[in-house]
C-alpha cells in the first residue's frame, strides 16, 4: 500500500493521519437524551472496536444529556452539530471532535457570513482542543456552489477546499474532511480530487447512506478498496441501516474490510451489481424520528429483490437527510415521527401513514 502524507492530527487521545492506524468509527443511534441507552450502545460499540463514536446534538436537552454520558464513557467522542453550529459552546467540555456540514450553516443567522461561522467553530474548537470535521455530503451541498457547478462532484470538493481555506487562514490546523456521497463511484472520484488538490489533510472516509447488509458493506468495500491503498483515508465508517442493538456491525465490517485491504485480499465486483433496483437508506442514528424506519427499509428490500427494474429508492430517516438526500432518486421515502413523505425526483406527492406506504411504493414501481 501507498504510505499515506497527510499531517497529524489529534482526536482526545487518538492521533490520525501520516502513518498512524487507520481508526474506525460508528455513530450513536438512540436518541441523545435517552442517556442509559446512549452510554449502553457507546461502550458497546467501544467494546467492538470502534476508536471513535459520534453522537448528533441538536437541542439543550442533548447538551444536558452529553454531560452524563461523557462521564460514562472512555471513548473518543465526535458531535454532530446538524444545523446549529451555536450550540457547540455549551458542549465544548464533553466531546473532543465537532462535525459540521458545510451545506447546512446558510440555514441559521442569514446575515452573518459562513466564513464568520466557521471562524466560530474553530475558536471554541481550539480552546478546547477539539479536532474538527469538515463533513461534505453530496446531498447537501452549498446551495451556491451547487448553482455553480454542473459537476455535483466538483462542487463537494470545491466546498471543501473552501472551509479549508477558512480555516487554514486562521491557522487552525486540527481538522480532516469528508466528502461522502451515497454513490461510491462519486465517493472515489471525489476523495481522489481533494487529495491531489490538498494532500496533506487527513480524510474521513465513508459511503453515505449505504443501505442494508450485505448491500452496503459491498458498496463500502468497493470505496475503500479503490482508495486506501493509495494512500487516501485516514479514518473509515461504514454507515449500515441496522436495528439499534447491531450498530456494532459496522465496526465489524470496517474492520473487516481494512484487515483484507491490508493484506491484499481484494474482492471482485458482480458485474451486475448496479443493474438493479439500488436501495439507499441512511444509517440508523439518533436522528431517526420512528424506529419503524428501519422496518420500512427492510420491507422495500425484500419487496424489491426479485423485481427486474434498474431503480433507484432512497429511504431517509430524519429530516435533516430527508428533504435533500432524496432528490436524486427515483423514489424518494422521507419518513417522519407519523407517516413517510413520498417524492418523485424532487417532486413532493404526498404523505402517507406508515401502514399504506409500502402499497404505494409497489403500484409506482409496477408502473415503469
Amino acid at each position: 500500500m501507498k504510505k499515506r502524507t497527510t499531517r497529524e492530527i489529534t482526536i482526545g487521545n487518538i492521533i490520525l493521519g501520516n502513518n498512524n492506524p487507520i481508526a474506525v468509527q460508528s455513530m450513536a443511534a438512540t436518541k441523545t437524551t435517552d442517556v442509559d441507552r446512549t452510554i449502553s450502545q457507546i461502550n458497546s460499540l467501544h467494546d467492538a472496536g470502534a476508536d471513535i463514536v459520534r453522537i448528533a446534538i441538536d437541542s439543550k436537552k442533548d447538551c444536558a444529556a452529553l454531560s452524563i454520558i461523557r462521564n460514562a464513557t472512555q471513548v473518543a467522542l465526535s458531535a454532530d452539530l446538524q444545523e446549529n453550529y451555536r450550540i457547540l459552546k455549551d458542549i465544548a467540555p464533553y466531546i473532543d471532535k465537532v462535525r459540521y456540514n458545510p451545506g447546512h450553516l446558510h440555514h441559521h443567522e442569514k446575515n452573518k457570513s459562513i466564513a464568520y461561522k466557521v471562524e466560530n467553530i474553530a475558536s471554541i474548537a481550539a480552546k478546547y482542543n477539539l479536532a474538527i470535521r469538515i463533513g461534505v455530503n453530496c446531498g447537501s451541498v452549498d446551495p451556491v456552489l451547487k448553482e455553480k457547478f454542473s459537476d455535483d462532484v466538483q462542487a463537494m470538493v470545491e466546498s471543501a477546499r473552501q472551509h479549508c481555506e477558512i480555516l487554514e487562514n486562521i491557522g487552525f490546523r486540527n481538522y480532516l474532511v469528508s466528502l461522502k456521497d451515497s454513490d461510491y463511484n462519486k465517493v472515489i472520484r471525489a476523495n481522489k480530487l481533494f487529495h491531489d488538490m490538498m494532500p496533506e489533510i487527513p480524510i474521513h472516509l465513508g459511503v453515505t447512506e449505504a443501505g442494508m447488509p450485505p448491500e452496503g458493506i459491498i458498496k463500502t468495500r468497493i470505496a475503500f478498496e479503490q482508495l486506501i491503498p493509495i494512500g487516501i483515508g485516514d479514518t473509515i465508517r461504514v454507515s449500515l441501516t441496522l436495528p439499534f442493538e447491531e450498530k456494532k456491525q459496522e465496526i465489524y465490517a470496517g474492520k473487516n474490510i481494512l484487515k483484507d485491504i491490508t493484506e491484499g485480499r481484494f474482492r471482485s465486483v458482480p458485474t451486475l451489481f448496479n443493474e438493479k433496483i439500488n436501495i439507499i437508506s441512511c444509517p440508523s442514528c439518533s436522528r431517526v424520528e420512528n424506529e419503524v424506519f428501519i422496518d420500512l427499509a427492510k420491507d422495500v428490500k425484500k419487496l424489491t429483490q426479485k423485481m427486474d427494474k434498474k431503480l433507484t429508492i432512497a429511504i431517509m430517516g430524519c429530516r435533516v437527510n430527508g428533504p435533500g438526500e432524496t432528490d436524486d432518486a427515483d423514489i424518494g421515502l422521507w419518513c417522519g415521527p407519523s407517516g413517510v413523505n413520498l417524492k418523485l425526483k424532487t417532486k413532493l406527492i404526498g404523505h402517507f401513514k406508515y401502514n399504506l406506504i409500502l402499497k404505494k411504493v409497489e403500484d409506482i414501481i409496477n408502473s415503469y
